[in-house]
């Protein structure tokens, strides 16, 4: 179901390389699962405005996560533990704000559908 992939798992990552890593891959894996389970197999869906403009949010969080994992797995990058410390703030911030985004496209897909739905004609059986 949808709403479960508005979850982040919580991690505790250590301000080390590999941790920023490990923390960067994680969070960049579970965007392209929520894309993923949003479009299912369709390449193309007709979204409401909400969740088109909170798609494009995610896919600029989803950039940035992707960035900082290549940063973090560049050894010739010289960092000191307080910029790795400064790096990890940021992203658990973003994963925050990527589940507020998470959150309100599908709501705002839920509220589409429900719209609708209503809008069909409802065959009711008649009783004679």
């Amino acid at each position: 179901m949808l709403t479960l992939a508005c979850q982040h798992l919580r991690t505790d990552s250590a301000p080390t390389r590999e941790g920023l890593a490990a923390f960067a891959l994680m969070r960049r894996q579970e965007l392209d699962g929520f894309i993923d389970g949003l479009f299912g197999r369709e390449e193309v869906v007709d979204l409401p405005e909400r969740a088109s403009r909170g798609l494009d949010v995610l896919s600029g969080m989803r950039a940035i996560f992707a960035a900082a994992l290549h940063t973090a797995r560049d050894e010739t990058k010289a960092e000191t533990d307080k910029d790795r410390e400064t790096k990890l703030q940021h992203m658990r911030e973003m994963t925050k704000n990527a589940e507020r985004e998470m959150h309100a496209i599908v709501l705002s897909c839920k509220r589409a559908r429900k719209r609708l739905l209503s809008a069909l004609p409802s065959k009711k059986p008649s009783f004679h």
